[in-house]
């Protein structure tokens, strides 16, 4: 009875439009007060939030990512890529799907993956003559590679809240990633293909690729860097982003497309969008001390045990929960109710955490191109202009083809954890 009515107050909290750290927050404090717990333990939960170096990574990859957004390199970066696959079928498709996989490996944030790579790309794709819904699902979904390719900000909040391996969850994404990034592509490659009227960039000559390609050269090594160093352990998450920062700094300041003004937008646009993570992450630290404390997380993984037997079972009914939440949820919120009460139940039932955070992360990718709330659908809007349906119907091709990756790793969990156990 008493999950219930934190379920009930939860969700009416959440549709009457209070923002999600408040309504966390609040409902906390609020248990721990019914139930004659000192107040003090709020303050005490949401230091304990921030407590972390990993977390310093956070604030550090957005930064990074909007110094290149605004640095306007996803120009750079896919004209590079077009260059080699622009005049295949579907090619511009194709390099739009290679410049979100490219970035992904920078950023860690769908958003600026989505925003980067869309500012340069739906003009390029409409011109030639690709359907508007099409190629704004196509960088919707696109962008959402940012957040299962490493470095992965919600992969890092999973690690924090789990106190698993972040190296480990970041090697476990690598292959899903690219196995969605190739469903793109071949969707992108069988839309040109079987008829629909587009028209294919002429192919650019040796000299052309090799320009094209010399000013992207530093926005690859970036990547390079970033996951080669923490994979070779030459530095942790939080320093590799922190070297990214200066790196992105250097990038953009030879290729003079950085102004006081360009820079002065990154930081503000990182300061909100890391004020809003943090204000969740702190809410749901006072929401998981109170939910513990009432026991709930013991108590679900007790019926889990004696009402789910399998691990298939268990995984089905967090797929639907989480599709459910995300018709009005955001990742990190998702994450962070979820997480809490979820992983007590993992060992019981024989279930790896890593490779169930690769799961958790491919529905949070649903989630964000999911209406009528996903993230990635207004940015995309918001780059593009027009309507928010175009983007609408343009997303749910993609969608299959992320619950058809969710199939492959469900099925095969090799595919996850070859690299982060058997390499």
């Amino acid at each position: 009875m008493t999950v219930a009515l934190i379920i009930f107050a939860l969700l009416m909290l959440l549709l009457s439009g209070v923002p999600v750290g408040f309504v966390l927050g609040g409902l906390g404090l609020g248990m721990l007060l019914l139930a004659d717990m000192s107040p003090l333990m709020v303050p005490m939960a949401m230091y304990s939030s921030f407590d972390s170096f990993i977390l310093l990574s956070v604030p550090l990859f957005l930064l990074m990512s909007n110094i290149l957004l605004q640095g306007g390199v996803g120009k750079d970066l896919f004209n590079a890529v077009q260059t080699w696959v622009g005049h295949w079928p579907g090619g511009l498709g194709i390099a739009t799907i290679a410049s979100c996989t490219i970035f992904s490996a920078i950023s860690g944030s769908s958003v600026a993956t989505a925003a980067t790579i869309g500012s340069v790309a739906i003009k390029e794709m409409t011109d030639r003559g690709y359907h508007r819904p099409f190629v704004l699902g196509l960088i919707a979904a696109g962008g959402t590679l940012g957040i299962l390719i490493p470095p992965s900000i919600p992969m890092i909040v999973y690690g924090v809240i789990t106190e698993e391996s972040i190296v480990d969850l970041f090697l476990a994404g690598i292959i899903p990633g690219l196995i969605m990034a190739g469903s793109f592509i071949i969707f992108s490659f069988l839309y040109a293909t079987l008829g629909k009227a587009c028209t294919p960039v002429p192919k650019a000559t040796k000299s052309e690729r090799l320009a094209a390609t010399w000013r992207a050269l530093p926005i690859i090594i970036l990547a390079v860097i970033i996951i080669g160093g923490i994979y070779a352990g030459v530095f942790t998450p939080t320093e590799s982003a922190a070297i990214g920062v200066a790196l992105s700094l250097i990038i953009v300041l030879a290729l003079k497309t950085m102004n006081w003004e360009r820079f002065k937008k990154a930081c503000i646009d990182t300061m909100k969008t890391t004020i809003t993570i943090f204000i969740i992450m702190a809410g749901a630290k006072v929401f998981g001390k109170a939910i513990t404390l009432y026991q709930i997380p013991q108590d679900i993984s007790m019926f889990v045990t004696m009402h789910i037997g399998s691990a298939g079972l268990f995984i089905l009914a967090v797929c639907l929960v989480l599709l459910v939440m995300g018709f009005f949820l955001e990742s990190i919120s998702m994450l962070l109710i979820m997480m809490p009460v979820l992983y007590p139940s993992l060992a019981p039932l024989g279930i790896d955490p890593i490779w169930f955070g690769i799961i958790f992360v491919i529905m949070i990718e649903c989630a964000l191109i999911t209406p009528p709330v996903g993230l990635n659908l207004f940015v995309i809007q918001a780059v593009a202009g027009g309507r928010v349906m175009d983007v609408v119907r343009g997303v749910w091709p993609f969608i299959i083809m992320m619950f058809g990756c969710l199939l492959i790793v469900y099925f095969f969990p090799i595919v996850a954890l070859y690299l982060p156990f058997y390499l």
